[in-house]
């Protein structure tokens, strides 16, 4: 009996002592960034790499984990895992602790998101987008570009710029490979939409690799997936046409989209208004475009009215024709040999009047033009360089070479006095870049070089007799022969250090440029004797002129997941010096700058984000803020200054806020920014029915800019359309000085625009888009004020009524309004196109401006200028085309 009681005792024991290594429990929460609870989280106590218990946490994000009996204590961690967000863990050293947890988002992880139906979908994963082109595409598309303008979230503007989400994209990458740097319309026009699996939008993009995740990168790009087959097999659309009346259209291309080789090379002629100059826009500048090397403009032209805010199709005559060969060489891997050549050569007319008024407190200036003018510019391009991109090695170097050769010829009257112009500018750019990166053990070194030459000699002579009384001293004259050349060089260096850390990326950079121009004009007049001589002594400029700058930069980066945060911190001492012995000016400025610069990202939550900027910038003007001869730019504007070089200063502000649902393809943008600008000067102008001399004076002169815009863009699932928005307010408030009033004056424009691209059916296809603009411009110095609107509508419908034929009916609306002036213009265009499947070519008949409209009016308005143009435009004409894929 003893033995017996004494077992129970012992069993009893056991029990309890098992009871209580159950009972104890390791506690705590699980919250995300924002302090929200994470629920149904998974929590692993694992003792080692072995999981010994296993819960999950409650809507609350709390958690209770029952530590088994037989656990190694000395060695047990929590381990937390979810769904887009980073995985977690922590040692546990104390039972009785609670084990709190904060969650990161792992946008690197997130999973793809599809709808598993006929509807188009989105595929996201980290900071990439990716649209399957094949579901946006249809039967009538031809290029690649066609289908980009579809997509939601995408807009195109008539130039072919494409910005995502209200943000303009860095560049356009083909397989990965930057071909093009930002002349991306060559792929956007080129590359058959066929060939193109996917097109991916890269957000935060960092095209050195040995920077990412160590600099924070505010650049949008896209990349073209190609199909795995066209990587295989040359790739070409060879297209010959002609039509009524006396039209040719050509077309002939090979393209190219190996791993290790891709090209796009082609030849394209025509005189159907298609302006092949359009594919060489570098949309954000070019690539040398931000190196602080203050080019010289171009001083002279023939002062014609500019192009009309039609697309180039509509206004353009033109006898154009382009070679441009493109290619990249992938060496090894990440190493890149890359050669853009081209040659662009054109003819274009232009027959136009033009009808100006300068509203003044007691006066109103005007100004009657009817002008018939010619150009003949030639252009060539060439840039040869080597990318060399590795995790710890980077080396590029680039070098550009640019000649283009202008003719131009304009025959006008003005106020009744007719005048002939010929104006010939010739412009040869040189430069090399080179930027060399290495890590060294952890840190990186950096050595950056930048070298640019450029001249650009302008001559334009204008007969017969324009203005004698200026001058001549009211003596009749032969010609006026108006001279510039602007010679430059500029070079600028700098050596760099990064220290990349576990949060925050030091850079630390010093460095000097150095800048030499001449300006030398002179104004001769020829008589009727055949003598030529200065038209005064105050019409010449030999003017040279030198900048020197030595910098200093601190820059630290945060490229969180949350938070991305960007300071840069750059100190530059600036010395000038600029003389003409003409005038017996010999200056010379000093000065100490400080223009810090702010950006932050804030990650609000996985799909949408807050954006802030902030930087102050001085900046001093260039030479031709300081010539002291006069200048006769165009035909009736006197060019002087008598002000001391330009000095500004301008703070900017911008917020920004980015959101997207990928699941239902939504996407919004909001953004607003304000800058204010302070200056030492301003123009002053002196107005006459004749002529327009201009200087520039010693005065204060401030710049006052605010703007608000916000786009939208969503497919309807429903309606099968891309819905598409926008709305924007800009308003600016300046003074200028004209005929001695001090004129202050405020220009407000507003914009709101609207689009739907429908797939009615698989034979049906429909899209709409429409721009609505008003500019109003208003002084206390003037009575009442000028407001300018104008509506533009486009609409097309795609037919596919059988088989391999497909019909295409196209129409634009124009309507500007102005006080009692009303002008409205159609537009309308019809093609209809067969394919012959078995030879792989289409035949296609277009018919462009149906109702043959040969005028258009235009009216443009800025502070208290108004200016009414009017263009002949090309009228109706046929055209056939044939074309053959490879």
């Amino acid at each position: 009996m003893s033995r017996l009681y004494k077992g129970a005792v012992v069993c009893i024991l056991c029990m309890l002592c098992h009871c209580f290594a159950f009972a104890q429990t390791i506690k705590g929460t699980v919250t995300d960034s924002l302090g929200k609870a994470v629920s149904f989280a998974g929590v692993n106590l694992k003792s080692g790499s072995l999981i010994v218990a296993y819960t999950n946490t409650n809507d609350k994000g709390a958690y209770a984990l029952a530590i088994p009996a037989n656990a190694d204590k000395a060695n047990l961690q929590v381990e937390i895992s979810s769904m887009g967000f980073k995985k977690a863990s922590q040692k546990v050293t104390d039972v009785a602790a609670a084990y709190n947890f904060t969650l990161s988002p792992a946008f690197n992880q997130l999973k793809t998101v599809t709808i598993k139906d006929k509807n188009p979908r989105l595929k996201v994963h980290g900071d990439t987008i990716d649209y399957k082109v094949s579901e946006y595409s249809s039967a009538n598309d031809r290029v690649i570009g066609d289908v980009i303008k579809k997509m939601p979230g995408i807009a195109v503007e008539k130039d072919g710029k494409i910005s995502y989400n209200g943000k303009s994209i860095s560049g356009l990458y083909i397989g990965g490979d930057n071909l093009l740097d930002d002349k991306y319309n060559v792929a956007t026009n080129s590359i058959p939409h066929g060939v193109v699996d996917k097109v991916q939008v890269m957000e935060n993009h960092q095209p050195v690799k040995m920077l990412k995740d160590k600099v924070v990168s505010e650049d949008v790009a896209l990349n073209l997936s190609i199909k795995k087959d066209a990587k295989m097999q040359l790739v070409g659309q060879e297209t010959l046409g002609g039509g009524l009346p006396d039209k040719y259209y050509a077309d002939i291309n090979a393209m190219m989209f190996k791993d290790k080789y891709k090209a796009i090379n082609y030849i394209k002629a025509n005189n159907t208004s298609f302006d092949v100059a359009g594919d060489l826009v570098s949309h954000n500048g070019g690539p040398f475009a931000s190196r602080d090397n203050d080019k010289p403009a171009t001083v002279l032209s023939l002062g014609t009215a500019g192009d009309p805010n039609l697309p180039s199709n509509r206004y353009l005559f033109n006898k154009a024709g382009i070679i441009n060969l493109n290619n990249l060489v992938n060496v090894e891997k990440d190493v890149q040999l890359r050669a853009n050549l081209s040659y662009l050569h054109d003819t274009q007319k232009q027959n136009y009047t033009k009808f100006s008024e300068f509203y003044l407190p007691n006066d109103t200036i005007r100004y009657t033009e009817t002008q018939t003018n010619r150009r003949r510019p030639d252009y060539m391009h060439a840039q040869l360089g080597l990318n060399i991109n590795k995790s710890k090695f980077f080396l590029s170097d680039y070098f550009s070479a640019d000649y283009s050769k202008n003719t131009g010829y304009s025959a006008l009257v003005t106020n009744g006095t007719p005048v002939n112009q010929v104006f010939k500018d010739n412009l040869m750019d040189i430069t090399n870049e080179f930027n060399y990166m290495k890590t060294l053990k952890t840190n990186i070194i950096e050595l950056y070089s930048y070298l640019n030459r450029s001249t650009e000699p302008e001559n334009r002579v204008i007969e017969p007799n324009l203005n004698p009384d200026i001058f001549n001293n009211n003596l009749a004259y032969k010609q006026l022969t108006q001279t510039v050349d602007v010679p430059s060089w500029y070079t600028n260096n700098y050596i760099g250090y990064k220290i990349p850390g576990n949060s925050v990326t030091q850079t630390y950079r010093a460095g000097f440029s150095l800048q030499s121009q001449t300006l030398n004009s002179a104004l001769n007049i020829t008589q009727l004797n055949n003598t030529t001589t200065l038209v005064s002594d105050s019409a010449l400029n030999n003017l040279d002129w030198s900048r020197r700058r030595v910098y200093a930069e601190a820059g630290y980066d945060l490229p969180g997941t949350i938070w991305k945060v960007n300071v840069s911190l750059p100190v530059n001492y600036l010395g000038i010096n600029y003389k003409d012995a003409n005038y017996r000016l010999d200056k010379s400025l000093n000065r100490l700058y400080f223009n810090p610069r702010l950006y932050v990202k804030y990650q609000s939550g996985i799909e949408n984000y807050f954006t802030l900027g902030y930087n102050f910038r001085n900046d001093i003007g260039n030479i031709q803020d300081v010539f002291n001869g006069y200048i006769l730019k165009n035909y009736r504007s006197l060019y002087a200054n008598n002000a001391d070089l330009t000095e500004r200063k301008t703070q900017a502000a911008s917020l920004g806020f980015n959101y997207r649902k990928a699941i239902t393809l939504f996407f919004f943008s909001l953004n607003a920014s304000y800058s204010h600008q302070d200056a030492n000067n301003i123009a002053s102008s002196v107005l006459t029915n004749n002529i327009q001399q201009r200087i520039v004076l010693p005065f204060d002169n401030n710049i006052d800019s605010w703007a608000l815009a916000g786009s939208i863009s969503k497919y309807s699932f429903a309606w099968r359309t891309t819905f598409s928005a926008g709305a924007a307010v800009q308003t600016t408030k300046l003074n200028q000085i004209q005929n001695g009033i001090i004129l202050p004056y405020n220009t407000i424009g507003t914009a709101v625009t609207f689009g739907a691209d429908t797939k009615v059916s698989g034979r049906i296809n429909t899209s709409y888009k429409a721009n609505y603009n008003q500019t109003t411009s208003r002084s206390s110095a003037v009575a009442g004020s000028s407001r300018v609107r104008q509506l533009f509508q486009q609409a097309s419908v795609n037919y596919n009524p059988f088989g391999n034929l497909f019909a295409t009916v196209a129409a634009d609306h124009y309507y500007t309004r102005q006080q009692d002036n009303d002008f409205k213009y159609i537009f309308a265009d019809a093609t209809l196109k067969y394919k012959f499947n078995k030879i792989k070519s289409d035949l296609e008949l277009t018919a462009q401006n149906l109702f043959n409209t040969k005028r258009y009016d235009a009216l443009y308005l800025s502070a208290n200028t108004l200016t009414s143009s009017s263009y002949a435009i090309p009228g109706r004409f046929l055209l056939v085309k044939f074309t053959f894929n490879i």
